[in-house]
């Protein structure tokens, strides 16, 4: 008689069309889905804007080769997000990287976009979501652009005030960077093994 296989969580991941940070955030999430292989799935799914920056950045085959389920947003409703997160499919709703679009909208309950209507009917089925906006706090940043220079961006206090209005929402969870929700993943994952 064979063994059966303890049954794994899902975690669904949603990629919005933020580029900075978006090579080290795959390698994040190769990473973790490495480590975790045995107990978490990762589903991707990708926002229209995000399919055409990981073309621009030439990471889309990446992400597909490296993620066995990954499906690009139609619409605000398909494929059918809302519905598979708010049903109890995933653990969570983790948005990674999250454009100030994105958490402008998920403040101010907008859910006109794949991951945003995923995101709020998630927090209305008590499902967490996770989050890594891309302007965390102000700043002048660079991000690394595909033929290899560095653009100088400013974050401003604008986007920073609506991320601050993000970590006040009820099981949103934010994340400065891709090394701290990896540790915030791993302390997460270490209790499933106990």
């Amino acid at each position: 008689m064979s063994e059966v296989k303890p049954k794994k969580l899902k975690v669904a991941w949603g990629i919005t069309g933020a580029g900075d940070k978006i090579a080290e955030i795959i390698e994040t999430m190769k990473d973790l889905k490495n480590l975790c292989q045995d107990k978490v799935e990762f589903d991707v799914y990708i926002s229209k804007n995000a399919d055409t920056m990981l073309k621009f950045y030439r990471l889309d085959e990446e992400v597909k080769k490296n993620f066995p389920k990954v499906w690009v947003e139609a619409n605000s409703n398909s494929p059918f997000l809302a519905g598979m997160v708010q049903s109890g499919k995933y653990a969570f709703l983790l948005i990674m990287p999250a454009s100030s679009n994105t958490v402008a909208k998920i403040v101010n309950s907008i859910s006109d976009t794949l991951i945003t209507n995923a995101a709020l009917m998630a927090l209305k089925a008590f499902v967490p979501v996770w989050i890594m906006p891309v302007d965390y706090k102000e700043s002048i940043i660079y991000t690394r652009l595909p033929n290899g220079k560095d653009m100088k961006l400013r974050v401003r206090k604008e986007e920073v005030e609506q991320v601050r209005k993000l970590m006040q929402t009820e099981d949103v969870h934010v994340f400065e960077n891709p090394a701290k929700l990896r540790e915030g993943f791993l302390e997460w994952f270490n209790t499933l093994k106990a």
